[in-house]
């Protein structure tokens, strides 16, 4: 042998890839290496060859080839190359009895070898001698697509391929197959229709099985409802029976009929580990519902209610379980069972042996050698009889056939035999009998039942691993049989089945109706057993990490038992092998007649053929998996299945892997050895094959016909030993979590008494802990399992998943450690000493063991602290393994680079875990020496304490004599505790100051000479004295330290090392943090969330108070500043109180919106939370009597000075002066019925003097006493123009009483006349008086304290500060601008600046800036102007849309172009004031090149004016209201215009010239109509002076006065222009020719309300004009429109 491995060395061939191949396990035995040129990366053997895959992607084949025409002899030694393959890169080989297949790089099959039986996949040869391309189509896509293969397995006469798309192909021949079909062989490979949907992991082939490893699928489907009857044969799934002292809800149904195979065979109840089988104990098996059955779920729990279980002095005789089919009744092996055949604790049925004599035969009954059938007729026949006797059976006999031993020792343990009695499940859908008899039943149990589920609360919540056999897990344990179907959807059985499960079991206490006392008196024991230690929620697909949920799936023939179901029928399809669910199985391997299944855990679980010992143990029956028996510490982490024999590769004590073998001796040397001695051929369990330790390092094994082969590698640097080194820790590491979880957790749950004595905090904080370390578990075991197949495949770290999701690692680690932190700190392992003695007796040896305690006799309060600390030490575990691979790299390399960082991480994250237990445990001593009351208040779990001022290091300045001060510091707050001097051990008060919350900085002590840190509390400043300067330095670090990880959200766990945050020495002034204040008297027990700067909330916060007051916005110095959001509910109207705007020094300051709960909306200024200045009220939106409207000025909330008040529901408008609420002074009412009054007012009433106007012009003047109400001297003046004076009283328009003189005025007495016109607007409030505030707010904005006085410069940086601020509000919510908006405000940003007096120029700068200005809000004068107008609406629309208002909207128009031009005038102090000059003459005059024709306003010269300068802007805002006041004033007149102008226009053109007196050669002798010329008919209408016409029509369309003056002045031009080419001549007009034509053009213009626009003009032009060419202009128009009036048609 030495030689043998002295010549693979001297062989060049390299150190990888090593193959080694060998029969048999004596002494004797020497492998063979075979010997070839490049390392080989898998290999396959078969009955008598083997296949291997080399690097490069090649294949040999070495052995028997009897396919292989053209070899001398059948025997090849050396391996002969596939040259046939050599185009093709092969990823995967495989061998079977005597076919052989490969899978190339591009997912395509090729087989070759023996093929009578379709194994090969290819029709019509019965041996294919080279590699064939084989098609796997999916025929179900169209076109039909081929299928990419990952991995294929073969067995005798079959071959399975798995796909990319994780499903399975088959094609041969057999019942192995599964497939759906009776005639063989299948030559074209087929879809194995029932794990179609499902992930499949991995396939294997026995000689007449097959086996597959599936992900699983709990989660993949969606439900579907319950159904009662069976899918296939329509009988009843349930059925129910009455005992005396319980109900029996059954749902075992065997289905007769053939195809729809089901999977829930019965189950042997010896399961689990040899032990229990030695001492009786019972394994669970448990009913199961129907193929097709789907119940609703309930995950809310997995405890499964105490009655389901039998007492324990039940009569062994009382039937326990309802066996649907009667037991003598063999069963054939086709039949479908919707019910595991049930097994008694302990016993295997009756039925399930008996069918196992029959299966051999029915299986050769008839058929040729590969028939799986008997004749088939017969076989329908026979089921058909079966299922008509089952049938009455079920309904009669059933629940008295079977009688039982009860051999459990602790039947009642729900862990080691499961509730046998089936349990109730919804049978229809809606209120089906059984449902009715769970109501009437759930009153009888009552309050029994419902204190039972209070006791299992904490074990309802603890979501984590089941107690149970072994390793196995209570959510995978309490599964459904799986349901199997022939259909496609057959793959989605098994949806959910545990919570099905769960509903079904806890759906039972319903049925206690009847229960004996005996079984009460178990339910209300505090059952506290079944906690679900199932990982709750854990994310299982984390990343790349293989699947640790897995379930074996078997077919094919069983007479061995090599399917594992307890029985020896075959199945037709795919069956869930469920004592092996929960098992965390990651391989199978199959053997000729037995099968091999690998766990996480690294154990071996086999069944089937055992005649040579293959199975590695001696348990019977070998039908059921059992774990193969190997001493302890042997891990097995790979598998292959020979012939006869198994061949284990496992972890020892040493460094390499070592060999284990079990099965037939090979006898090629007759010696034999000791351990055969006793057995004869064979082995009783697995045996270590001496010779492995001279192999190296074996990466993988396999086994076929007789032979073993071993891959081995040498150790190249280090490199594979410290490869094979990283992933044995890691094995042995997941090992010791499951043995911690399965001999210490769950027999510790499972105590009764284990939440009541851990109390509900300690209990919740073991479940937080048990749920990591699950978390931690689970990671660790999919971990091991990646490394493992890492071993296997690839030689490249770059694949390793410590060091690409290091981040995964690290932070469960981090989680975990905080948990235990936390049950440390709160006294939780102490507590936990009781439970441990209560279960593992007094010296709790188990506990002792697990810990690996170097220490004797340290207490079990220590220990266990120890043992959950454990998976620190891995931390560094990985951290040296990865330093050890490190050192085989060259230091450069990137690689080397990789594992240095994740070596680092890993070690100091160990270091940062080792400080967080020290935190951890030296709280725990603070707690206990702790004195006081205090503890309970302050002791948190994730609290950590950083330092305190026991040995008073830390005392507070300026403390009472007597006075006992003692600061804490922890990871969250300082705490400060005071007491008095003769109470020392009695601190009478605590305060805790949140970290977050909490500013220090360090006092000098030059002056002093005392060390002293201050420390700033939101609400308190105090200041600390140190005993020394280092005492000093290290609170100073240590406060800001914890304030800093505090802030950073790390509080509990501290910075940890890998995130690499560099932890800055102070932390920032400026923060966010969430404060409840406690005595400040406005907030006092309000909760403050936002920014802070120096103790003070400063910047963007919510503050909430606890009667449900809340403000979101600004704060300045801990007070609101700024724009602001304020809530205060109403609890009367069940609603809020809700304002929006400015804030200053905590009060409502600025403008702002204020919705109060009555519904009125305020909009306008605040001033110390009052309304003050200008605003508007608007009442009676939705719920008010009396909706009206207030736009004026207030004065600390009340209505004072000049305002508008608009009651809509009385139909009056009042515009005047107020004082606190109440109209007082001169003031104007309007009414919809057109009544006008004008005069004094006071109490809110007409008092004093006034005119009253009614709408046909009957006028009073005179005194009044009430509203409408005439009292006093006066003068009443008829619409004719007589008139009475007297004294009169009453209320108008009811009837008034007088006494006077009545005086009728003679016609020539027009002198009388004149004396008594009326001139309305006297007792009106004078418009400079109106809208005071609103200048007044805008003079503010600016920086003046009053109107004129304040500097420029300082406005100009106010408007800066406004417009910026809007801007970056813009920035933040971009909706609230327009786009325009946004350009308007930028280029806003820029001030005209100018030196000097103010030039024409400069003048248009500054008009194109105050067009801008005024275009948006956000500019002072915009908001200015915005408000202007709404005022302005709101007194002329509406019921103040009266003619008789039209002389006071018009001087308020010039009011504010005064007022506004006052403010233009100190932003731009250069200007000169009103008709001053600007700087230098005027390059053009007003007229502008009549070819233009712009619209623009004539540049009037070198004056400025107001008008000229304002109106452009503002005009066009107000002009709707005022023109339609000008329309009513005019409206007589107007209306007599339009007549006149409607009759003359019905003239042709000539007679309308001739008419008017135009002269002769004015007339137009052509017109231009739609560009021809035409001659003048004395019938042509419209056509003259067309052109002049159209100008003079745009009047209307325009606003300014200054742009109907343009409009003239181009329709003059017009004119003009037309004459002249019709004299072709110069001219100059005399009025007495002009003004005919234009009277021409004015009628034809047909413009409807002239007269407004005259009026309008005259009202508003520019003074300055008045004289010059456009004031001629103007009189000609405003004569033409006297002249149409009083135009006499002849």
């Amino acid at each position: 042998m030495e030689m043998q491995i002295s010549s693979g060395e001297e062989d060049g061939s390299g150190e990888r890839g090593l193959l080694h191949t060998w029969r048999g396990y004596s002494y004797s035995t020497t492998p063979e290496r075979v010997l070839l040129s490049r390392p080989v990366l898998q290999a396959a053997l078969g009955a008598r060859h083997g296949v291997l895959l080399v690097e490069g992607g090649q294949v040999y084949s070495f052995g028997e080839l009897p396919w292989k025409q053209n070899q001398t002899s059948s025997v090849v030694t050396e391996p002969v190359l596939e040259a046939v393959l050599s185009e093709q890169h092969v990823v995967f080989v495989a061998a079977g009895s005597a076919h052989s297949g490969v899978v190339t790089e591009d997912g395509g099959v090729h087989m070759w070898g023996e093929n009578a039986h379709g194994q090969c996949g290819l029709l019509g040869l019965s041996v294919i001698p080279n590699p064939t391309p084989v098609g796997v189509l999916d025929s179900e896509s169209t076109p039909p697509q081929t299928v990419k293969i990952l991995e294929v397995a073969c067995g005798d006469q079959h071959t399975l391929a798995l796909s990319a798309k994780h499903e399975v192909w088959a094609w041969g021949s057999g019942c192995q197959l599964g497939l759906n079909t009776s005639t063989f062989p299948v030559w074209k490979p087929q879809k194995v229709e029932p794990l179609a949907g499902r992930h499949v992991l991995q396939v294997a082939c026995g000689a007449a099985h097959s086996l597959a490893v599936v992900r699983s699928s709990e989660a993949l489907v969606p439900r579907k409802p319950p159904q009662d009857k069976c899918g296939q044969c329509h009988q009843l799934l349930y059925t129910m029976t009455d005992k005396e002292d319980h109900v029996i809800i059954s749902d075992g149904h065997h289905c007769p009929l053939g195809v729809e195979l089901d999977c829930s065979e019965t189950k042997s109840a010896l399961e689990g580990s040899p032990e229990q089988v030695k001492q009786g104990k019972s394994s669970p098996s448990e009913p199961v519902p129907s193929v097709s059955t789907q119940i609703p779920r309930s995950p809310t729990s997995s405890t499964i209610p105490e009655s389901t279980l039998l007492s324990d002095s039940t009569p062994a005789s009382e039937p326990q379980i309802q066996v649907p089919a009667s037991s003598q009744e063999p069963t054939i092996e086709v039949s479908t069972e919707h019910e595991t055949s049930p097994v008694a604790n302990g016993e295997v049925c009756v039925e399930a042996s008996e069918s196992c004599t029959l299966e051999p035969d029915s299986c050769r009954a008839t058929g040729g050698k590969y028939s799986p059938f008997p004749d088939e007729q017969a076989v329908k026949a026979y089921l058909k009889r079966l299922s008509d006797h089952a049938l009455a059976e079920h309904v009669a006999k059933a629940p008295s056939t079977l009688h039982s031993a009860q051999l459990s020792s602790d039947p009642a343990d729900p862990f080691t035999s499961d509730p046998l009695i089936p349990v109730a499940q919804s049978v229809t859908p809606m209120g089906s009998a059984l449902n009715n008899l769970v109501v009437s039943c759930a009153s009888a149990v009552g309050e029994r039942v419902v204190s039972t589920y209070e006791a299992l609360s904490l074990r309802k919540v603890i979501g984590y691993w089941a107690p149970g056999e072994g390793r196995e897990r209570v959510e995978e344990r309490l599964r459904l049989e799986e349901p199997m179907q022939g259909k496609k959807s057959s793959s989605l059985g098994d949806i959910r089945e545990e919570e099905a499960e769960l509903s079904r079991r806890l759906s039972l206490p319903g049925l206690l109706s009847q229960v004996s006392p005996r079984l009460l008196r178990r339910t209300s024991r505090p059952r506290a057993r079944a906690i679900p230690l199932t990982p709750g929620g854990i994310p299982e697909a984390d990343a790349h990490l293989p699947s640790l949920q897995t379930e074996v799936w078997s077919w094919g023939r069983g007479q061995e038992g090599q399917l594992g179901h307890g029985d020896i029928l075959l199945r037709l399809q795919p069956v869930c092998v469920k004592s092996l669910n929960g098992k965390e199985v990651l391989r199978v391997a199959a053997g000729a007649h037995h099968s091999l299944a690998l766990t996480a855990q690294s154990q071996v679980f086999s069944w089937g053929c055992n005649t040579s010992g293959q199975l590695g143990h001696m348990e019977l029956p070998t039908s059921f998996p059992h774990l193969a028996k190997l001493s302890d510490g042997i891990r097995v982490w790979d598998i292959g299945a020979g012939q006869q024999h198994t061949l284990l590769l496992a972890d020892g004590d040493c460094m390499q892997p070592i060999l284990y073998y079990s099965g037939q001796q090979v006898k090629e040397v007759a010696e034999q050895t000791e351990e055969e001695e006793q057995t004869g051929e064979y082995t009783q369990q697995p045996v270590l094959l001496p010779f492995c330790m001279n192999l190296g390092y074996v990466s993988s094994v396999c086994a076929g016909g007789r032979t073993c082969a071993a891959l081995t590698d040498r150790n190249v640097m280090g490199f594979i030993a410290s490869l094979h080194e990283l992933a044995a820790a890691e094995r042995k590491y997941y090992c010791k979590l499951s043995n911690i979880k399965s001999l210490l957790l769950q027999p510790l749950l499972k105590l009764d008494s284990l939440s009541s004595g851990l109390g509900q905090s300690t209990a919740g904080l073991l479940q937080n802990m048990i749920g990591r370390l699950s978390r931690l578990s689970q990671l660790t075991g999919q971990n091991s399992a990646s490394l493992t197949s890492f071993l296997r495949r690839s030689r490249d770290i770059r694949g390793l998943v410590i060091l690409d999701d290091a981040h995964l690692f690290l932070d469960t680690y981090s989680e975990y450690c905080s948990a235990v932190g936390d049950l440390l700190v709160m006294g939780g392992f102490q507590a936990l000493v009781k439970p441990c003695h209560d279960v593992f007796g007094k010296g709790a040896e188990v506990v002792q063991r697990l810990s690996e305690c170097s220490e004797e006799g340290l207490p079990l309060a220590d220990v266990l602290p120890h043992l959950f600390y454990l998976p620190i030490k891995h931390l560094h575990e990985y951290g040296r393994l990865l330093l050890k691979l490190a050192t085989c790299y060259e230091v450069s390399s990137v690689d080397y680079q990789k594992l240095q960082d994740a070596c680092s991480k890993y070690e100091s994250m160990a270091l940062h875990l080792k400080k967080r237990r020290k935190e951890a445990e030296c709280t725990l001593h603070f707690w206990k020496s702790f004195p006081g009351k205090m503890t309970d208040s302050l002791r948190k779990p994730s609290r950590r304490l950083i330092c305190e001022s026991s040995n008073k290091a830390m005392t507070l300045q300026n403390a009472g004599r007597f006075s006992v001060n003692w600061f804490m510091l922890f990871n969250d707050a300082l705490v400060h505790a005071q007491g008095m001097v003769p109470y020392k051990s009695l601190f009478s008060t605590h305060h805790i100051f949140p970290l977050a919350t909490l500013w220090v900085e360090p006092i000098s002590e030059e002056n002093t000479g005392l060390y002293c840190l201050k420390v700033t509390s939101p609400e308190e400043t105090f200041t600390l004295l140190a005993s020394s300067p280092a005492e000093k330095a290290k609170w100073f670090r240590s406060i800001n330290q914890a304030v800093e990880q505090a802030l950073s959200g790390l509080g509990h766990d501290g910075i940890p090392p890998s995130t690499g945050v560099a932890q800055r020495a102070d932390p920032p002034i400026s923060r966010t943090a969430s404060y409840t204040f406690y005595k400040d008297s406005r907030l006092k027990e309000a909760t403050y969330e936002g920014r802070w700067v120096s103790g003070k909330p400063h910047g963007r916060g919510v503050v909430k108070w606890l009667d449900g007051r809340m403000y979101t916005g600004a704060f300045k110095n801990g007070l609101e500043d700024g724009f602001g959001d304020y809530v205060v509910p109403n609890k009367n109207l069940n609603s809020c109180d809700h304002y929006q705007g400015q804030w200053k020094d905590g009060k409502m300051h600025g403008f702002g919106t204020f919705r109060y709960t009555s519904g009125e909306v305020y909009e306008g200024s605040f001033q110390d939370n009052m309304r003050h200045g200008h605003g508007m009220l608007r009442s009676g939106k939705l719920n008010s009597t009396s909706p009206s409207v207030f736009i004026g000025q207030w004065q600390y909330d009340k209505k004072s000075g000049y305002g508008v008040f608009d009651d809509i529901t009385r139909g009056e408008k009042y515009m005047g002066m107020w004082l606190d609420d109440q109209r007082q002074g001169n003031g104007v009412v309007v009414t919809q019925f057109g009544l006008y009054y004008e005069g004094a007012f006071s109490n809110n009433k007409m008092m004093g003097t006034g005119v009253l106007l009614s709408e046909d012009d009957t006028t009073f003047e005179g005194e009044f006493s009430e509203d409408w109400t005439l009292n006093g001297k006066g003068m009443l003046t008829m619409p004719n123009g007589d008139y009475i004076e007297g004294s009169f009283s009453g209320v108008w328009g009811t009837g008034l009483k007088m006494s006077g003189s009545y005086y009728k005025p003679s016609l020539y007495d027009s002198d009388k006349e004149k004396a008594h016109a009326l001139k309305l607007g006297r007792l009106a409030v004078h418009s400079e008086e109106k809208w005071k505030a609103v200048f007044v707010e805008c003079w503010n904005r600016l920086g003046c304290d009053c109107p004129g006085q304040g500097q420029t410069t300082t406005a100009w940086d106010n408007i800066a500060v406004a417009l910026t601020a809007n801007l970056r509000q813009q920035r933040d919510s971009p909706e609230l601008l327009s786009r325009s908006h946004h350009k308007t405000l930028e280029s806003l940003e820029c001030i005209p600046h100018h030196v000097g007096p103010v030039t024409l120029e400069v003048y248009h700068t500054i008009r194109r800036y105050l067009v801008k200005a005024c275009d948006t809000p956000l500019h002072p004068l915009g908001r200015l102007v915005e408000t202007l107008v709404s005022v302005y609406r709101m007194t002329y629309v509406g019921v103040g849309a009266n003619r008789r208002l039209l002389l006071q909207a018009v001087n308020e128009i010039k009011s504010y172009l005064s007022r506004i031009f006052k403010l233009v005038r100190f932003l731009f102090p250069d200007l000169p004031e009103e008709g001053g000059s600007l700087a230098d003459p005027p390059k053009e005059t007003g007229i502008s090149d009549p070819a233009g024709k712009q619209l623009e306003s004539p540049k009037p010269g070198c004056v400025v004016s107001s008008s000229a300068l304002l109106l452009p802007v503002l005009l066009p805002r107000l002009y709707p209201p005022l023109f339609t006041l000008y329309a009513l004033e005019k409206e007589k007149e107007d209306d007599v215009y339009w007549e006149c102008v409607l009759r003359l226009n019905k003239q042709p053109d000539l007679a309308l010239l001739a008419f008017l007196g135009v002269q002769q050669k004015f007339w137009p002798v052509t017109v231009t109509v739609h560009g021809e010329k035409q001659q003048v008919l004395s019938s042509t209408k419209d056509a003259c002076f067309a052109s002049a016409v159209e100008t003079l029509q745009q009047i209307s369309t325009t606003f300014t006065p200054s742009d109907k003056l343009q409009v003239i002045q181009l329709t003059f031009e017009e004119i003009t222009q037309q004459v002249l080419t019709l004299l072709k001549q110069d001219f100059l007009w005399s009025m007495d020719d002009l003004f005919p034509v234009f009277l021409f053009v004015v009628l034809r213009a047909r413009i409807r309300n002239l007269g407004s626009e005259v009026s309008l003009i005259e009202d508003l032009m520019d003074p300055c004009v008045q004289h010059g060419e456009h004031g001629i202009m103007f009189t000609t128009l405003k004569a033409c429109y006297y002249q149409i009036q009083h135009e006499k048609v002849t």
